[in-house]
């Protein structure tokens, strides 16, 4: 009974630990920024942010409000403040990351006279029907719990390697175009074309549910345990999807983009609000995650296959 309690307080304090600490040492750091206008403006405007927010924004010097523009809409830059025209205006991408946008339009209060009331342009707004952008937040954990659920599924209820690795490519079929269905047509959470954001679902689904198959392959029920801690505890808690990855603590957002859920989050606010922009990297991601699983399901099927006799 010890045992048991004081395993089960381990279990907590980490499962507490992982999900609480990003949330309550979440700030802006490094955050990605231009600052568009002649160098004096500029440099003038870099040190009032250094001085306001130190750490905050790593700020890209542009010399028009082109460019500037671009980089938003390029998933280079979360915002930018816009000094060209004598006064500040802040440019923002909502849909990125309402905690970001809102932090930009706080500090560039700062600068200037945007403290009267800087003109602000939205060059990627929410829907109007998810103005917090909730919906896309909160689908994270579902998509993740579905691809887990149905690697476990697949190996309760169908025998052999390749018939689960099809099995767990029709469900993100099927399961990508219902989950884009719910989050565009119904809650009106996303925007952009329907195909390419249940295109990203489905390689988000397909990632997470081969990755676990192959872990569970190779490994058992042990691969099962490790494919659900780095998809839910670890991926899940780390995607920066609520808010944004350079928002969360020490390298926690980075390393959870290089996880299904925080790719696949990055890789939906692309194609639902950018046109595709800003997510090449998550697919690269996703796609290295779908053939890792898939060499893990064969490095297991090899390892059970009986050898033949010795000649």
């Amino acid at each position: 009974m010890a045992r048991a309690i004081a395993l089960l307080t381990v279990i907590t304090s980490v499962l507490l630990t992982v999900f609480a600490w990003p949330s309550a040492r979440s700030s802006v750091h490094d955050v990605p920024i231009a600052l568009a206008g002649p160098a004096p403006a500029v440099a003038q405007a870099r040190t009032v942010l250094d001085q306001r927010l130190p750490g905050g924004f790593d700020v890209i010097e542009v010399a028009d409000t082109a460019t500037a523009e671009q980089l938003v809409r390029d998933r280079r830059a979360f915002g930018a403040i816009d000094l060209s025209s004598g006064f500040p205006q802040v440019i923002i991408a909502s849909a990125a990351s309402t905690a970001v946008a809102q932090t930009l339009q706080a500090t560039a209060a700062s600068i200037g006279r945007a403290g009267t009331g800087a003109p602000v342009r939205d060059l990627a707004a929410l829907p109007a029907d998810d103005l917090r952008g909730a919906g896309l937040a909160a689908g994270t954990l579902p998509l993740a719990m579905g691809g887990l659920l149905a690697a476990v599924l697949l190996v309760k209820l169908v025998r052999g390697g390749l018939r689960r690795f099809v099995g767990a490519f029709g469900f993100a079929v099927t399961g990508g175009l219902a989950a884009a269905a719910i989050l565009q047509c119904w809650l009106g959470s996303l925007s952009g074309s329907y195909p390419a954001n249940a295109g990203a679902i489905v390689l988000t689904i397909a990632a997470i549910a081969s990755t676990v198959l192959g872990l569970e392959s190779l490994l058992g029920s042990l691969g099962i345990g490790i494919g659900a801690i780095a998809v839910m505890l670890i991926g899940n808690a780390f995607s920066g999807t609520a808010t944004a990855p350079e928002m969360l603590p020490g390298r926690s957002g980075a390393l959870g983009q290089l996880l299904p859920p925080g790719a696949g989050g990055r890789l939906l606010r692309s194609t639902a609000f950018f046109d595709g922009r800003g997510g090449e990297h998550a697919v690269i991601v996703l796609v290295v995650w779908i053939m890792l699983g898939a060499a893990l399901c064969l490095a297991g099927a090899l390892r059970k296959r009986p050898l033949g006799p010795l000649k």
